[in-house]
């Protein structure tokens, strides 16, 4: 038989196959398209499939003018369905438990006396509002409400001084529509970046980012409260110094700090949740972004193909994981990221657990009071920059998954100060 003949009798076993399933009922036009891509005929549901609707942004029942989730219930039933799913997401471990050693090093810090791992987007202002941290100031309210960033937006920045209770009071949702897309109606899916901070930090430099990496980027980043208003601002304002190494130059150029640890003396630094730095200097940001990796497209019964709001990880939903499937074949993911984060935490455990130490040999030397202020300075230093490094990687939320390379360097370079400072010591 001929290579034609085998071709067309190919052909019509693919249409005779097609025609029975469709004939029979067995699947629809559109459902029939949906399983072929997932069985890799034509490879998996993408952005070019979904089919953005043109409509006019609703009226707002915000009372700042912010459309809520539930005025896009009726246009976006299924965005908004996921969104809600992101309640299922409840569960938080005390990082504190787990890891003693942060409750010595992060000591005279807010920190140390409640650290919980981070939970769905739909507890952001219970969990704010719950937390023994000291909040004295509406700053802290930064991420975690569209209402606080429409406030700051349509008041300018006094609101963060404001006190925290009096301005907790005004806020409606959690983090919702407006965070990534303004008011904006469907647009393609357009995204706006809403926080007024990160527009006036990297200005035009925007551009050199992925929109949908920018918006989660917002909130998901390394920043610091100004000292003359207490605004929220970024620490860098482009792309080249968005690396651990320039962040803490940039904070050493005005002598920042977060608090002066009592015991030591030290100038302390904590780093917040550098996703956005750490993924936007991993190998995976050339071609990827937060939502190929965290939200699944997803096709609903009556055919409607949309981007899922329950942001997920990879490693929990198969779908994502096809995403990884094109550059990783059949290897297995979840196990192989798995292992890598396995190295990173236990290289966490050992650094974190020698910086402890440096912290409590630095106390002795501070009280013997046999070291002259210059010479405490010197391993004070040190000790802030081990500090920074370890916090870096320890706070960053994929536990090296983003950007393993980093991670490493991190904690690598954490130990490099804290022998130095050791040897200044003396031990």
């Amino acid at each position: 038989m001929d290579t034609k003949k085998r071709i067309r009798l190919v052909v019509c076993a693919v249409g005779v196959l097609l025609a029975v399933l469709c004939i029979g009922g067995l699947l629809t036009g559109h459902d029939l398209m949906y399983h072929l891509r997932n069985r890799g005929a034509l490879g998996p549901l993408t952005r070019d499939d979904i089919q953005y609707l043109d409509l006019d942004t609703p009226a707002p029942t915000g009372k700042d003018g912010t459309v809520n989730a539930s005025d896009w219930a009726s246009a976006y039933p299924y965005i908004v369905a996921t969104m809600g799913d992101n309640s299922k997401n409840s569960y938080t471990v005390s990082y504190l438990e787990e890891d003693p050693y942060l409750t010595n090093i992060y000591e005279g810090y807010g920190f140390a006396i409640d650290y919980l791992s981070a939970r769905g987007h739909n507890y952001t202002l219970e969990d704010v509002a719950k937390t023994k941290r000291p909040h004295p100031k509406a700053n802290c309210l930064t991420c975690k409400t569209p209402n606080f960033a429409k406030l700051v937006n349509d008041q300018g920045v006094g609101v963060y001084s404001m006190p925290f209770e009096e301005v907790l009071g005004m806020m409606e949702e959690n983090i919702s529509c407006y965070t990534c897309h303004a008011n904006n109606p469907g647009d393609a899916g357009r995204r706006s970046v809403t926080h007024s901070y990160v527009k006036k930090a990297l200005g035009t430099a925007m551009e050199n980012f992925d929109s949908s990496t920018l918006v989660c980027g917002q909130c998901h980043i390394e920043y610091y409260f100004t000292r003359e208003n207490s605004e929220t601002m970024m620490p860098y304002h482009d792309r080249p110094g968005m690396t651990p190494e320039a962040i803490l130059a940039y904070y050493d150029s005005f002598d920042f700090y977060d608090w002066i640890q009592e015991s030591t003396g030290t100038k302390m630094l904590k780093t917040q949740h550098p996703e956005f730095e750490t993924f936007s200097y991993g190998k995976h940001a050339a071609f990827l972004n937060c939502a190929d990796c965290h939200m699944p497209i997803e096709q609903a019964d009556d055919g409607t193909i949309y981007h899922s709001h329950n942001l997920q990880s990879p490693l929990e939903n198969e779908t994502l994981l096809s995403t990884c499937a094109r550059c990783h074949g059949d290897t297995d993911m979840v196990n192989m990221v798995h292992r890598l984060q396995n190295r990173v935490t236990a290289r966490e455990t050992e650094v974190g657990n020698k910086l402890s130490g440096l912290k409590d040999a630095l106390v002795e030397a501070v009280s013997a009071g046999e070291m002259t202020e210059e010479e405490l300075d010197a391993v004070r230093a040190l000790y802030r920059e081990a500090q920074w490094f370890f916090d870096f990687c320890y706070v960053e939320n994929s536990e090296g998954a983003h950007n393993s390379e980093l991670a490493y360097r991190c904690l690598d370079t954490s130990e490099i100060k804290i022998l130095e400072a050791m040897a200044l010591l003396g031990k």
